[in-house]
């Protein structure tokens, strides 16, 4: 079962990685035809297998995603029978980047995704607030049986800003429920890395995170930090980013070799 690891080149050849991105249209394996971020790929299809293994995306189950931008995750959950809401910043509040790249949703229609769920069921299943990662005040307590984000938190200020948000987001989840969120990793160094803006999540940061989550009866899932020694994980994409030859599995950010990796986060009972 997949657990918290870092993203690695093996991962695009595995059956979890082949069974949650047929769900949204994920080709299988690498290609260096296909001008896409594979990381984001392994993102989703990560974020899909740990809930689907965890019993979360069914019939009765509900979750709470967060900066969804236009991700097909929200119909794919559909499609399997987890009733969602889906929350982004709201126009006023996101920045133009976001808006430009087609990575910001501000209406429950940007989500919806034909190829991968029927409208009934999508409109049945999918809801749409505008919410900031920042202030999660607007949201009840256990409310939701899981929660998700995908290469968010690591955007909203500060190291400690993105983990303040993963800590709280935590009192929205049901006694035995799940948290999974993606973020970047640095694979490059322990020491120093980018703590402001974009920030790059370190080994010790995410230690650090698991210590926080323990007095409030949760607690991260074993994390496999072995960054991979396969050619393509060895080498590094970098700016401007799928010219090159190398894959876009590890790239290279603000002077540090970084990679996705995906949290998963437990908590235990009332």
């Amino acid at each position: 079962m997949l657990s918290s690891t870092v993203c690695r080149y093996e991962h695009f050849n595995t059956d979890w990685y082949r069974r949650a991105g047929a769900l949204i249209g994920v080709p299988p394996g690498v290609s260096l035809e296909r001008n896409a971020s594979y990381r984001k790929w392994w993102e989703w299809c990560a974020i899909l297998d740990v809930l689907g293994n965890r019993d979360m995306l069914r019939d009765g189950r509900n979750g709470i995603g967060f900066a969804v931008g236009t991700e097909p995750l929200p119909s794919a959950m559909a499609t399997l029978g987890a009733k969602v809401l889906a929350t982004d910043l709201g126009v006023d509040q996101t920045t133009e980047k976001w808006s430009d790249t087609s990575q910001h949703a501000a209406t429950l229609d940007a989500l919806y995704h034909p190829d991968w769920v029927t409208e009934e069921r999508f409109r049945e299943k999918v809801s749409f607030q505008p919410a900031d990662m920042r202030d999660l005040s607007g949201f009840e307590d256990a409310s939701c049986d899981f929660v998700w984000s995908s290469c968010a938190f690591e955007h909203i200020g500060t190291l400690d800003d993105g983990l303040d948000f993963v800590v709280n987001a935590m009192r929205l989840i049901r006694p035995g429920g799940v948290a999974v969120h993606t973020t970047e990793y640095n694979v490059s160094s322990n020491d120093r890395t980018v703590q402001y803006g974009d920030c790059i999540y370190r080994r010790q940061d995410i230690e650090r995170l698991d210590y926080r989550l323990r007095p409030l009866r949760c607690g991260l899932e074993a994390v496999d930090f072995d960054c991979g020694t396969h050619e393509y994980d060895l080498d590094y994409d970098q700016h401007p980013y799928f010219e090159g030859r190398a894959r876009h599995i590890k790239l290279m950010m603000d002077g540090f070799v970084s990679t996705s990796m995906v949290l998963v986060i437990r908590k235990g009972p009332a």
